[in-house]
């Protein structure tokens, strides 16, 4: 035979809260026929573990749908009011039920209940006035990105669209004087580059800061220090080799961050983003360490940015000596990042795999 339960009610202008006193609760049955709640659960209640049931008419109409949440000491059921209102009581008969009880813990009268509605208007107008105000912000950072990736993106398909036309016009000879024809936009392509170090370290965008600058500092060290420093350099082939995929890489990149910023994916471009890092990274590395190891004798020779350690050994330490530890950073660094973005492109794919499912 069903067995009666505890049950404890409160209620809100357009809200009725119902508890029902049962733990372990299984094959629960809720459910408003004609304006009449009906309970039925097996659960653990005052009685032992038992069928428990109960039905309720209410005073006013509500309306059939239902939500209940059950927890291991209690059932939970929110009914709504078809009209907003406060109810004088909360069944047709005058009398309660014997298992009805006020819910202490959740009863307000209607006075405090008006007071809870305003405090509840008053924060949902200051989170409104909030994302308003964030989603001011959130436009001008969006206006800020696209301008940025478009710039790098004209910058870096000049390079690359230059470096492709003169080696077909121009042939081998172009490879020669790349860094006085191409250098000056390079510089500033890389310069720029370096405000993604503070996007990444201030949340402008959602990106790690050690992989971004490893690739901006490593990049600007080749750029500044190897070819800009030394004469010698700006005539050697290698310079082409390393503009050349450093703008392959970037002509795909800033594209996709910048149709991001309008919530919008092409997925070519979405699959070479991810996909041509893949070979061109670690060639351009490669690239980056060949030109390094072709600056060591002419740092030797000229002695540029040698330490001089005169009175301590008599003699100074070549840069050099430097180059060779960078070199090893540098591979370092490429691992770092090479796992970095095979993470990124794993996760990428994976996620509208599942949404294609």
């Amino acid at each position: 035979m069903a067995l009666t339960p505890l049950v404890y009610w409160a209620q809100r202008h357009e809200d009725i809260y119902l508890r029902v006193e049962l733990t372990d609760v299984q094959n629960i049955d809720v459910h408003v026929d004609e304006n009449v709640l009906h309970f039925s659960a097996q659960g653990h209640g005052a009685k032992g573990q038992n069928e428990y049931k109960f039905s309720l008419e209410f005073l006013l109409p509500v309306k059939p749908q239902v939500s209940y949440k059950s927890t291991q000491r209690q059932v939970n059921i929110t009914v709504h009011k078809i009209q907003r209102g406060w109810w004088e009581r909360l069944t047709v008969q005058e009398r309660k039920p014997v298992f009805l009880a006020p819910d202490f813990d959740r009863w307000l009268d209607e006075s405090d209940a008006e007071m809870e509605i305003r405090e509840k208007e008053e924060k949902k107008n200051r989170l409104k006035a909030s994302r308003q105000k964030e989603e001011g912000f959130v436009s001008l950072k969006t206006v800020f990105l696209i301008v940025y990736n478009l710039v790098q993106f004209l910058g870096f398909s000049w390079i690359f669209v230059n470096m492709t036309v003169r080696l077909f016009i121009i042939g081998i000879d172009s490879l020669y004087d790349t860094f006085h024809t191409i250098s000056d936009v390079m510089f500033f392509c890389q310069i720029l580059a370096s405000v993604e170090v503070l996007n990444a370290a201030f949340g402008v965008v959602k990106t790690g800061v050690i992989p971004t600058l490893i690739q901006v500092v490593g990049r600007n060290f080749i750029l500044f220090i190897i070819f800009g420093s030394l004469e010698e350099m700006h005539h050697k082939p290698i310079v082409f080799f390393v503009f050349y995929l450093w703008s392959a890489i970037e002509i795909f990149r800033y594209p996709f961050y910048m149709l991001g910023c309008f919530n919008t994916e092409w997925k070519t471009l979405t699959w070479l983003r991810y996909t041509v890092w893949m070979p061109l990274y670690p060639l351009g590395v490669l690239a980056e360490a060949l030109a390094v190891i072709q600056s060591i004798p002419i740092f030797d020779e000229s002695k540029l940015f040698s330490i001089p350690l005169t009175k301590v050994i008599g003699t100074s330490v070549s840069f050099s000596y430097f180059l060779y530890i960078y070199l090893v950073l540098m591979f370092l660094g490429l691992f770092i990042n090479f796992r970095h973005l095979y993470k990124q492109r794993k996760r990428r794919f994976r996620t509208k795999k599942r949404k294609a499912n």
